[in-house]
């Protein structure tokens, strides 16, 4: 089956959201460009590592003054409006991938596959896949908001540091009593 490219340059926006309850959230990504938009299914803990590798890069590249003091001073492009409607999933991320071109942060992300050695090189088959071209604010407009999202969900035991559901949990540091 044929791979279809979508690919967002310049991206006009990049963000992170979650539907549903605290415990029940479905996470998506949203990609949006002059030729069209793209929602993604993704797992938190995707998001998470996402968040991290991004400000990894930005602290890297400051390291090694691979992006000027004027690219990485600039203040984080906030988005703070929903997902737009209607939320329709392209496909569940599977691989996502990082690189920095031409003073952009590219992010390539494949749909999740049954296929284990599937690499994103090959462009004439496999997963479907999202290519971003992203200036540096917008990634770190894109960590900010990660970072509320995923800190919004169910608070942690303080005993256990597991989630407690709105009706308490069995906390295994409490012998399984309820708290």
């Amino acid at each position: 089956m044929p791979r279809i490219i979508y690919r967002h340059d310049p991206t006009n926006r990049f963000i992170v959201s979650a539907i549903g309850q605290p415990g029940e959230r479905e996470f998506f990504i949203q990609v949006k460009s002059n030729d069209g938009i793209n929602t993604l299914a993704v797992d938190k803990s995707q998001v998470i590592a996402l968040t991290q590798r991004f400000e990894e890069l930005i602290r890297e590249l400051r390291r090694s003054s691979m992006a000027s003091l004027e690219e990485l001073s600039v203040l984080p492009l906030v988005d703070d409006d929903p997902l737009e409607l209607p939320i329709e999933q392209d496909f569940q991320i599977g691989i996502i991938s990082i690189a920095w071109e031409s003073s952009k942060i590219v992010v390539t992300i494949q749909a999740a596959s049954q296929v284990d050695d599937l690499v994103l090189e090959d462009l004439d088959s496999g997963p479907d896949l999202v290519i971003a071209s992203l200036s540096i604010d917008q990634v770190k407009g894109f960590c900010l908001r990660a970072n509320a999202v995923v800190s919004a969900g169910r608070a942690a035991c303080p005993f256990c540091a597991l989630p407690i559901d709105p009706n308490g949990h069995l906390c295994p540091r409490a012998n399984g009593y309820r708290r």
